[in-house]
């Protein structure tokens, strides 16, 4: 996994670096070197370069990058946002460096004539914005992207002006780079949409940040899944197994109308390896859904409107010797299915996937999930982390990570809040962000199949949140496999069961 800092981790292992040995000029010498190489990389032999610095460590970061395109006999113009007499310790003596070098040296605001090749570098802000770049600092931003549209290519340093860096939420006017260069680390908000996609291409740098100044900042971490961490999560399938080995999942989902969710729901599980899946629904949303599939077996429910209490015996009877149970996509809910779900994990202490509706069922109470049982998985999309919150749905948009991260907390459960880059949050804080996945995914089934292949995984004994984040990977790299087949426009959630089999084709699993 590929680790991501906060803006505050990222200042307490620069004060840290010094106690060990390594000071701030060193730091902003390789950060600026590397930018530097960055840019050139993106420029045409001919291109010029145009390096828009701010007053900051960032802008310092700028001019170190400045100083070595001149060195290496390349058109350089330095455009200075702020106050020049504002500068101090090493970025002031970076720009007395630039002066008696005698760069070309103006404001962004200058008619700098660009071309297809020109590299324009952005070190306005580093990582510490928390406000909309106003006055000077919104006009350079603007010339930047004016820069863009005649052709020049964007490198950002660190993280494109105008990224929060945390929650990857984008103030206007931000940045729209066609690369951005990470020092030592990614940041969280690098990772995050919408400032994933503010940063073009990412590459992360070492700039000779201290191994114990890293270790110092453990807790709460962040990390970027990769392919190999997911693969890592599931278990090799031995020879001398059977059905019984890899677990019996109760899914309990669908409804008049609805019978699609229980049947996607119920195929993905099987198409994750467990070994059987019952679904309890009402009879004829259940007879619709076992005609998906012949593989799939069926726990009648009485006929009787929603979910609630008078469902206890038949589930309980269903759920006794179970390995893992997913509730919730296309139930029938109504005012005693939380009161339902509560009663049937305190008596059931096995893995719970709760999605969809069985989430609605506990709006603005989600303090009555806490302590019901140690496994329990809940997988909302913005909507449905609104709802239980009591919050709106732009609340959960400003800062996903933070908010899974707290409910995780609060509940002492694992919460996989879906979208773009899907997060992952533990009870303990630990986040895990998902790269997998696409627009054509934004359809209805598609997160019936995760839950399927999440309560799947755990019925095999994968443990949270591990399952958790191995689900999600998988699931977004489904669907990733088969958009080149279908288009995004034409990618179905019954699609992303058969990019499952591509995925353990791959996996070797």
């Amino acid at each position: 996994m590929k680790r991501a800092l906060s803006s505050a981790e990222m200042r307490a292992v620069d004060q840290l670096s010094a106690r060990y040995g390594v000071l701030p000029e060193v730091l902003m010498f390789n950060a600026g070197t590397v930018l530097a190489q960055e840019a050139l990389a993106h420029a045409s032999s001919r291109g010029q370069f145009i390096v828009v610095c701010g007053t900051g460590n960032n802008g310092g970061d700028g001019l170190v990058a400045a100083l070595a395109l001149s060195r290496a006999n390349r058109r350089v113009f330095v455009a200075l946002v702020g106050d020049a007499q504002t500068l101090k310790g090493e970025p002031r003596r970076l720009f007395d460096e630039v002066t008696r070098a005698q760069l070309p040296l103006g404001k962004a605001s200058d008619q700098v004539e660009v071309a297809p090749g020109d590299v324009v570098v952005d070190a306005l802000f580093g990582t510490g914005l928390s406000r909309a770049p106003a006055a000077e600092y919104a006009v350079a931003i603007t010339q930047i992207a004016r820069w863009r549209a005649q052709g020049a290519t964007v490198v950002s340093a660190d993280v494109p002006s105008g990224l929060q860096s945390d929650t990857g939420q984008i103030f206007e006017p931000c940045v729209r780079a066609d690369a951005t260069v990470s020092f030592g680390l990614f940041k969280v908000g690098q990772l995050l949409e919408p400032g994933q996609s503010a940063c073009g291409v990412q590459r992360c740098a070492d700039i000779g940040l201290p191994a114990p100044a890293l270790a110092a900042a453990q807790a709460p971490m962040t990390w970027l899944v990769e392919e190999a961490d997911a693969k890592a999560v599931l278990p090799v399938r031995r020879a001398d197994t059977h059905k019984g080995t890899y677990g019996h999942v109760a899914v309990i989902a669908g409804s008049d109308g609805k019978s699609g969710a229980a049947a996607l729901t119920g195929c993905a599980v099987l198409k994750s390896g467990a070994g059987l899946v019952t679904i309890a629904a009402r009879s004829r949303a259940l007879s619709a859904a076992l005609a998906h599939a012949p593989e799939l077996m069926g726990h009648a429910l009485s006929d009787a409107g929603p979910l609630g209490m008078a469902d206890f015996d038949g589930l309980a009877q269903l759920l006794e010797k179970k390995d893992a149970v997913v509730i919730g996509p296309g139930i029938p809910r109504g005012p005693e299915t939380a009161d339902l779900i509560c009663a049937l994990m305190k008596q059931f202490a096995v893995p719970w996937v709760l999605d969809a509706d069985a989430i609605n069922a506990f709006e603005g109470q989600a303090g009555r999930l806490k302590g019901l049982t140690s496994q329990v998985l809940l997988t909302p999309h913005p909507g449905e982390m609104a709802r239980l919150l009591g919050v709106t749905t732009q609340d959960i948009a400003a800062d996903r990570l933070g908010v899974a991260r707290r409910l995780a907390s609060q509940i002492g459960a694992t919460i996989v809040l879906k979208g773009a880059r899907t997060v992952t949050a533990d009870p303990v804080g630990t986040c895990f962000i998902n790269p997998t996945g696409n627009a054509g995914m934004a359809t209805g089934g598609c997160g019936d199949v995760l839950s399927g292949i999440c309560g799947a995984f755990l019925a095999q004994g994968v443990t949270l949140p591990l399952g958790a984040y191995a689900a999600v990977y998988a699931h977004g790299l489904a669907g990733d496999l088969r958009v080149t087949a279908t288009g995004q426009l034409g990618l179905l959630a019954s699609d992303i069961l058969q990019g499952l089999n591509e995925v353990w084709v791959r996996w070797k699993r």
